[in-house]
């Protein structure tokens, strides 16, 4: 069963991100738009993880801690824009269990979340091998194989291909793509993507001229077809 995160920050184009990111990662999202709101929400939903903007309307972090952790024992990362170490230290002894810096890498997001559940003891986190059609990406051994051949990528590639599998079917953006792989998106550097995806076509597809696993979607990006045939069919 995916482990439920709700995401607490004021601005809604961060939350939905942030929702839209963790979701293809495999995690459930629940969102609130303040800490007040968050408390009714955790209430209900009983998340497992907390990702927790410090300076919010009616309630801030500092008061949602304050009140939560007389309720629950769910880790709680704090999402500040602060960089004074007085505020992560204040908020670390209220009972956070990490904090992490705007603006920040979806990368690095989903890896301080799975560390601080594993910390936790939450049980099992979303799967670190993703399989889709007749290929096997192992995220902790950064192994690949295609029709059960090993394939050789680089880093980049690797990440780019596991970015694709976590959420087959859905169209991902170069934007969001490059943003997934570098913590950063720059409208100049989106084209590199292209480049990207052609070496990444040249090491899993059959024919890279007629891509069956990784399909442009023209004017937007681009998707991993799960319902691809084997590579031999």
């Amino acid at each position: 069963m995916p482990k439920t995160i709700l995401v607490v920050d004021d601005k809604a184009s961060l939350r939905k991100m942030v929702e839209d990111y963790l979701t293809g990662q495999s995690f459930r999202v629940v969102t609130a738009a303040n800490g007040q709101e968050a408390l009714f929400v955790a209430r209900e939903e009983k998340p497992d993880l907390i990702l927790l903007d410090i300076m919010m309307p009616e309630m801030d972090g500092y008061e949602f801690i304050r009140v939560f952790t007389k309720e629950s024992d769910a880790p709680i990362i704090l999402l500040t824009a602060k960089l004074e170490e007085s505020d992560k230290v204040v908020g670390l002894e209220l009972g956070a269990d990490d904090y992490i810096t705007k603006p920040f890498g979806m990368r690095e997001l989903s890896a301080r979340i799975r560390a601080v559940l594993r910390r936790a003891g939450k049980g099992s986190i979303p799967p670190e091998v993703l399989r889709a059609a007749d290929i096997t990406l192992d995220k902790e051994t950064r192994a690949v194989s295609v029709g059960g051949e090993p394939v050789v990528l680089t880093p980049t590639e690797f990440d780019l291909l596991a970015e694709l599998m976590s959420a087959p079917g859905r169209v991902f953006t170069r934007a969001s793509l490059l943003e997934a792989i570098q913590g950063v998106s720059i409208d100049s550097m989106e084209r590199s993507i292209n480049v990207h995806i052609s070496n990444l076509r040249s090491k899993i597809e059959p024919d890279p001229s007629k891509p069956r696993y990784i399909e442009t979607v023209f004017g937007v990006g681009y998707r991993f077809c799960a319902d691809s045939p084997p590579a031999g069919a």
